[in-house]
């Protein structure tokens, strides 16, 4: 491997919402320990608002599939 874990993972696309999400929660553990050089929590930071907008565009676009299923009406989810 020729190319460090940072460098591939901010030029992937999240295969899966949960994908996005897991990383998305690494990213922050390591922010929040505080032993990041400045500028990789920057570049950690970038990394995290493009997975929150990757997670944002996923659940929207469930939403609107829902809304499709319910014939235009978003109904409240009920946990069975």
């Amino acid at each position: 491997m020729s190319s460090s874990p940072q460098t591939s993972a901010q030029a992937t696309v999240p295969a899966t919402y949960e994908d996005a999400l897991a990383e998305l929660e690494r990213l922050v553990a390591a922010m929040e320990g505080g032993q990041l050089p400045l500028d990789q929590l920057l570049r950690s930071y970038q990394r995290g608002a493009e997975l929150l907008a990757f997670c944002r565009s996923r659940l929207e676009a469930v939403e609107q599939q829902v809304k499709v299923l319910e014939e235009g009406q978003l109904k409240p989810w009920m946990p069975a």
